[in-house]
């Protein structure tokens, strides 16, 4: 919550202004779908309960998502590591130090076949937090696909490729924002024709969120990120209603339990109109904001780590309540560490137990009505409506990323919140109150092997040689000569991974034609 907004004690009727709940609620199910996308929402379907994992080598990232299968999670979220991320392959000198450490290290379809080595991609949803690489490691996965006999038609699932986040907030980006943005709408047209299933985005403002933007500022600036890339898709010639049914998003769950329900509520609403009244689709599911969420990361404390295991639990809740589609809890140990077997287990089980035990999911929209949470839903939408006219104003998005108006924005939030727990004025358990000497707790942590690194570089190695060399030369000429026009390089990607081109081979084809990115200093 932004320290510097009062709210008020009670909250009545008269809190709720004009408000018509007959256009601007509905029931579940209807435009504007405030209380949820579907009639039925988990009575009909339990939402997807993913726990974001991936590090090391590709053989140790198969045996935990086995794990988690086996412990009843219905869908795969991928965490790549940093030389993935950024286009570098393992025996990069700038990959040294870092390979495996924060997820699991791509290099070629060898290490994706591994990946999902006896995991039937036909019958599990699968989704990858990858951005600047998205379009690379979506044809792997097709890659892998088509080895187990399973048609592009068949393949659910989700891929962030969300650039426009990393500018403003994480800084995994490889390209300038233009190009990079071709490369999002060339997997945009590429799915509409191949992929039914699929997600080509997940407009993300969780990472906004967690480099410190309060609620209001996560609502505007991803709904605003969402409007740039319907706005390129249409100015590259798609048609709305092809691909806005397939277009998804990913918020933060923090720790203001009404409030982030308030937000997820707000956040349809306003996608819903967007896409009516603005960019004028026709089909309902075109008007549906559908999300995944993930618990703060940003709010785990490494003193006293257990309390994270109660944060965890109402930021779930708060999640279930506000309609979420597709949930990851983080593991309670996740400020000291990669989680162990035992914390993700214990994360999974907090959704389950809401599942299955709270009885949360018995009811649509149980807060509906709520004379508090109608009103801080209105607050959201009103102040975050303000953040995207003045967006607009300044020329969209990528003008506001290039003035460095929207990261400012956020820094300065940030400021705030910390100022504000620094004087006691926001309370954190264990941090500035309720603070104990004694000793914390003694629990196993996970360490990645540092041996693993020149294993993988072994591995890449043994890769090259086996390949045809002459065909990696030519998928790379032609990747090169389609990106210095406008052909679509989907189709070429797919051809260059089935080559067992590396990704950072791919990554560099592209930098000599688009170059590189460089920050933009906001102080």
């Amino acid at each position: 919550m932004d320290s510097e907004r009062k709210r008020e004690i009670v909250y009545t009727p008269s809190h709720l202004g004009e408000f018509d709940y007959s256009t601007q609620m509905g029931l579940p199910g209807e435009y504007p779908y405030v209380r949820g996308i579907q009639p039925t929402m988990y009575r009909g379907r339990l939402w997807t309960m993913r726990q974001y994992a991936g590090f090391g080598t590709a053989e140790e990232s198969n045996r935990r998502y086995k794990y988690l299968l086996e412990q009843g999670q219905t869908g795969l979220s991928v965490a790549f590591d940093l030389p993935t991320q950024m286009g570098y392959d393992s025996d990069h000198p700038l990959a040294a130090g870092e390979v495996g450490k924060v997820g699991v290290a791509i290099d070629t379809l060898e290490d994706m076949e591994t990946l999902f080595q006896d995991i039937p991609l036909d019958q599990i949803s699968t989704s990858m937090t990858i951005n600047a690489t998205a379009s690379i490691l979506l044809a792997m996965y097709i890659a892998v696909a088509e080895k187990q006999g399973v048609r592009q038609d068949q393949l659910r699932g989700t891929i962030q490729n969300d650039i426009l986040k990393e500018y403003i907030a994480r800084g995994t980006y490889i390209y300038p924002p233009r190009p990079s943005m071709r490369l999002i709408t060339d997997v945009f047209r590429y799915g509409s024709r191949n992929l039914p299933q699929w997600n080509f985005i997940s407009i993300s403002g969780y990472h906004i969120r967690e480099a410190g933007a309060d609620a209001v500022q996560e609502l505007a600036f991803t709904l605003a990120n969402g409007v740039t890339y319907v706005q390129t898709a249409l100015e590259a010639g798609l048609q709305v209603d092809d691909f806005a049914p397939r277009l998804s998003f990913f918020f933060n769950v923090h720790n203001d339990f009404l409030e982030e329900v308030a937000k997820f509520r707000a956040s349809r609403r306003m996608w819903a109109k967007i896409m009516r009244e603005r960019f004028r689709a026709r089909k309902a599911d075109s008007w549906k904001m559908r999300f995944h969420c993930q618990t703060a990361g940003s709010t785990l404390t490494a003193q006293q780590p257990q309390n994270n295991i109660v944060r965890v639990a109402l930021q779930a809740l708060a999640a279930v309540l506000g309609g979420a589609q597709s949930l990851h809890t983080n593991s309670w140990d996740e400020a000291l560490s990669l989680p162990t077997e035992e914390a993700v287990r214990l994360a999974l089980r907090t959704q389950q137990i809401i599942a299955y035990e709270s009885g949360a999911a018995h009811m649509v929209d149980p807060l509906g009505g709520s004379y508090a949470l109608e009103a801080l839903t209105s607050e959201l939408e009103r102040k975050a409506w303000d953040y995207i006219a003045e967006i607009e104003a300044r020329g969209g998005v990528l003008k506001a990323i290039e003035q460095g108006y929207i990261q400012r924005e956020i820094q300065e939030s940030a400021y705030r919140y910390q100022q504000a727990v620094e004087q006691g004025e926001m309370v954190v358990v264990g941090i500035n109150r309720f603070s104990s000497s004694e000793a914390e707790s003694s629990a196993k942590l996970l360490k990645v092997d540092p041996a693993l690194e020149q294993k993988q570089r072994g591995k890449l190695a043994r890769a090259k040689e086996r390949r045809d060399g002459q065909r990696v030369k030519a998928a790379l000429a032609g990747l090169k000569e389609a990106a210095q026009g406008e052909a679509n390089l989907m189709p070429l990607i797919l051809e260059a991974v089935k080559a067992y081109t590396t990704l950072g081979e791919i990554s560099d084809s592209w930098r000599e034609v688009f170059g590189v990115y460089r920050e933009v200093k906001t102080f």
